[in-house]
């Protein structure tokens, strides 16, 4: 009998016991999900939202029965948001201070395609490499949100995963008129003694949001009355 057997046998013996599948890269919708408290429907938008399941911080919700807006700048990657996400608005779009086209770098890992230089350079080393760069049409946050949000439509979750440009991404919402329960952002590089000085805390620590807790990259954020 190998150790699997030994565990599952184990597992089944306990009646409290309940396993739970995450879809995060580093589990962040477990995280998401304690602190919502389990909710049971809800709405997100998920920004640079790469794949339909593969690292989606939303999947585990959508599977639940919340609904959303996901949007990517991958050219093409919708096709797959269509098929397996089809109850979702689908945007494939970049998001930027300002609307216009920027150069975006596609790698031969799709989950590391950014509109950030300074990034592609960082991680454009083997076994990653850049295939392309390429124009892209970007918009910014609020702009999407006034034309694709349903009426009266709160939104429970934002994820912004951008590689290196959340800040800029979350600099173009209107916070005056969106406001996410919760916020999750990456932070790259930064360590949890650094994390109330990066640019992400600062603008959204601005519009009254404070870090409530850290995944690998990510950080998240909740209303400051919410904390």
């Amino acid at each position: 009998m190998n150790v699997h057997s030994v565990i599952r046998r184990i597992l089944r013996r306990d009646p409290n016991f309940e396993p739970q599948k995450c879809y995060g890269q580093d589990g962040e919708d477990l995280i998401v999900d304690r602190i919502l408290g389990r909710q049971q429907v809800g709405f997100y938008v998920d920004v640079g939202a790469h794949h339909p399941v593969r690292f989606s911080n939303t999947y585990m919700f959508y599977r639940r029965g919340w609904r959303g807006i996901n949007i990517d700048a991958e050219p093409g990657s919708m096709r797959l948001f269509q098929r397996y996400r089809p109850l979702d608005i689908n945007i494939e779009c970049g998001v930027a201070a300002r609307a216009g086209q920027l150069k975006f770098h596609r790698f031969n890992e799709p989950a590391l395609n950014t509109f950030d230089s300074a990034e592609a350079a960082l991680k454009d080393r083997s076994p990653y490499k850049i295939i392309e760069t390429v124009d892209v049409c970007v918009e910014r946050l609020d702009s999407l949100l006034e034309r694709h949000l349903p009426p009266s439509q709160t939104i429970d979750l934002l994820s912004v995963d951008v590689e290196g440009k959340d800040a800029e991404v979350l600099s173009s919402n209107d916070w005056t008129k969106f406001r996410p329960r919760l916020v999750l952002a990456e932070t790259l590089r930064a360590d949890l003694l650094s994390i109330a000085n990066c640019p992400v805390s600062l603008l959204l620590g601005g519009v009254g949001y404070k870090p409530v807790a850290k995944a690998f990259n990510t950080v998240f954020f909740a209303q400051g009355d919410q904390a």
